[in-house]
């Protein structure tokens, strides 16, 4: 793990709280998507097919900070569209990190080294940026459908570092993804010197151009083991262990969709991130009136039997963590070790 004490400390002492509390639901991370224009059209997104108007629309910053305050997770993940096209992001994650949330600022980073620039950000233990990267300069310059974006990420990255800011990387998996090839571009980005690499399947959203390549349970289990096994002491990962052993076929677990729930234009989105099934007024809404028995793997919904996103399971993974000492020792051993 490569998460700071102190954030792993908040999250820690955040979910030990709730669950004192006897909260069966709550949240970990906000999805905040403050727009959904973006600079690439991948083949693999579902996430900007909108008209016009809509693309051209985005939150104001006070209602971003209103669903963050009604919200109330310790974690804020910016994704999009592309983030660093919004024209208030530098206050949003200003007036974010005065409040003192651990901010993950999801980006294809090619607007990054301008604002870096800019001064648009300031180093701080609350931000990190989350670059999206597919693998090595093939594998993700043919995800992303453009050439040369591997190479301008890359010099993104070693800028941010140089200029003190936390960097992550965020890798999305398609069937036909190489294992060992993965392996080098895990090799590839601790020589570059990010923090921590982010790993998920991807999921099969009804819009993605791509409908072909997503991976089904079964196959997802195949690729994670042939690729985690025997995982390098220094591969550092920002994520819970036991959703990396999830993802390798070790744990049966169920998802957790309201662990991340998702503010954008149209309000707290129904159940997840990835599903659109209509829109709740408040967060308090969506907790209380979303049929939660629809989803997930066991409802038999053919929209989740194949998913293994992060968004759903993570939060089930640090459940699993905090729910019991035999769970808390398994993430301790594997923390530990850096054996999955």
């Amino acid at each position: 793990m490569s998460v700071p004490l102190s954030q792993m400390w908040t999250v820690a002492t955040y979910v030990l709280g709730q669950r004192l509390r006897g909260r069966q639901r709550y949240p970990l991370v906000l999805m905040l998507e403050p727009l959904f224009r973006c600079n690439l059209a991948c083949a693999g997104c579902g996430k900007i097919q909108y008209p016009g108007h809509i693309l051209r629309r985005h939150l104001t910053v006070e209602q971003c900070l209103a669903a963050v305050e009604e919200c109330g997770a310790p974690m804020v993940s910016i994704p999009g569209g592309e983030p660093l096209m919004y024209p208030d992001i530098g206050r949003l994650v200003q007036e974010l990190v005065a409040r003192r949330k651990y901010v993950y600022l999801c980006t294809n980073a090619l607007l990054l080294k301008e604002k870096l620039g800019e001064g648009v950000f300031t180093p701080s233990k609350y931000l990190s940026f989350s670059v999206h990267m597919d693998g090595l300069r093939e594998e993700h310059d043919e995800a992303v459908c453009r050439d040369g974006v591997y190479d301008v990420a890359v010099e993104a990255i070693s800028e941010a570092l140089r200029r003190g800011f936390r960097v992550t990387t965020n890798t999305t998996l398609f069937d036909g993804a190489n294992p060992l090839r993965m392996r080098e571009f895990f090799d590839a980005m601790m020589d570059l010197g990010v923090e921590g690499m982010m790993v998920s399947p991807g999921y099969s959203y009804s819009k993605a151009p791509d409908q072909v390549h997503f991976l089904r349970r079964q196959r997802a289990h195949e690729l994670f083991r042939a690729m985690l096994a025997n995982p390098k002491k220094r591969w550092r990962f920002n994520q819970s262990p036991i959703f990396l052993q999830f993802l390798m076929g070790k744990h049966d677990f169920e998802c957790t969709p309201w662990g991340n729930p998702t503010y954008n234009l149209f309000g707290w989105q129904r159940p997840c991130y990835l599903l659109q099934e209509g829109y709740a007024a408040s967060f308090k809404e969506l907790i209380e009136t979303t049929r939660w028995e629809d989803y997930g793997k066991r409802s038999g919904n053919p929209k989740c039997r194949d998913c293994m996103v992060h968004c759903g399971y993570e939060p089930t993974a640090v459940n699993h963590t905090f729910g019991s000492w035999r769970g808390f020792r398994e993430s301790v051993v594997a923390t530990v070790t850096g054996r999955l």
